[in-house]
């Protein structure tokens, strides 16, 4: 279990289901950090498990207020070393390290693993996500122009990726994590 002041990071559990689909949905209705333009049934978090590398939530207080998500990029053993990650972490929990727990325990994660390259599919509308992957090293590798409608909007996706070659948010000054 990793920590930040606050908050646990935990695998998930089937009986997480409502709850990750709520936040999942909430992000569909408010915003462009999910993708889907519609709610999705409680069935989709067997679609979002499935495959996972690690499927973590996130808590306060013994309440889900986010989850985090890493996957294989392609199912072909030519992209064995390289992974996606996707988190959702509901209001009032943003810009309180949440986030940073989250990739901080996927970079350990994919180091065991082997996988050398994280990466990130950004809508072009979603600044929030843009800045937090650059603080965390990431960078722009990639832009679909135009390819989202949501909303009434286009938007672009934006691919985002980090080699695990450099420092890792745990490794830098001030900031501890724990691993029972």
């Amino acid at each position: 279990m990793n920590r930040v002041t606050g908050y646990t990071i935990r695998e998930i559990r089937e009986t997480d289901r409502d709850r990750i689909i709520e936040i999942f949905n909430y992000y569909i209705t408010h915003g462009f950090s999910a993708y889907p333009d519609a709610p999705v049934p409680a069935r989709f978090f067997d679609v979002l498990r499935e495959g996972a590398h690690a499927f973590y939530a996130v808590e306060s207080g013994g309440i889900t207020v986010g989850f985090g998500i890493m996957k294989p990029f392609l199912p072909f053993d030519t992209f064995k070393r390289t992974a996606t990650v996707s988190y959702f972490v509901l209001p009032g929990h943003t810009r309180s390290g949440t986030g940073t727990l989250l990739i901080s325990a996927f970079i350990r994660d994919a180091k065991q693993m082997g996988i050398g390259v994280l990466l990130a599919s950004i809508s072009s509308k979603n600044h929030e996500s843009l800045q937090f992957h650059n603080k965390q090293g990431f960078i722009e590798c990639g832009r679909l122009k135009n390819v989202g409608h949501k909303f009434g909007e286009l938007f672009d996706v934006i691919w985002m990726e980090r080699e695990l070659t450099d420092s890792s948010p745990e490794e830098k000054p001030g900031y501890q994590t724990t691993r029972k």
